[in-house]
């Protein structure tokens, strides 16, 4: 009988230990990958048909959910939108456009969520590709793979001529299953049917 206590005991130790553990990590990695501003997240990623977890993470590589963040380049807001393509992705969504808007979360958002849908779908849906290019530029991907400088495969990221492309995929592809792992319950919870065509 002592035995088995014993050993039942250590067994309750261990399984506490392995939960503490698992909810510790969780807790850590959730102070590492914040999700704020859920609700344009989930709003827009459904409406333009894309994974929240990806533009989660896209977010944070991008501003570490900073709607301020201005990049040395001019990039803006939480998505770093360039101020020409805001104002391109804005003639085709018939919005109204001013540099200054790209700093609303909301309008931020549906942008960026415009714009990389926009590539995924230039890239018949390859994530990879089309993070290399919302990041290093649509035709710099289209000649890094036309001349066969890079095969567009996650496995060959390294060939990325743009270093700080090759580690922002990179990064945005680690984010994503963070994010998936710490929020799985989330995904669109939200958003209404309704909203998912606006």
């Amino acid at each position: 009988m002592g035995r088995r206590g014993a050993r039942t005991r250590l067994l309750v130790y261990v399984v506490v230990l392995i939960f503490v553990g698992v909810l510790g990590g969780r807790y850590v990695l959730g102070q590492l990958y914040p999700l704020k501003y859920e609700e344009a997240i989930s709003q827009w990623s459904q409406a333009y048909r894309l994974d929240p977890y990806l533009v989660a993470a896209v977010i944070r590589a991008e501003s570490h959910f900073r709607p301020d963040a201005t990049s040395s380049e001019g990039a803006r807001g939480l998505m770093q939108v360039m101020p020409e393509t805001g104002r391109w992705a804005a003639e085709q969504l018939g919005l109204p456009y001013e540099p200054d808007y790209l700093y609303n979360p909301d309008y931020n958002i549906r942008i960026g969520c415009w714009y990389l849908a926009t590539l995924l779908e230039g890239f018949e849906g390859d994530v990879v590709t089309s993070l290399a290019a919302y990041n290093g530029g649509l035709t710099n991907v289209r000649k890094w793979l036309d001349e066969n400088r890079w095969t567009g495969e996650r496995h060959t990221l390294e060939q990325i001529p743009f270093p700080e492309t090759r580690h922002y995929v990179a990064e945005v592809l680690k984010n994503q299953q963070r994010y998936q792992w710490l929020y799985g319950e989330w995904r669109y919870a939200d958003v209404g049917e309704g909203e998912r065509n606006e």
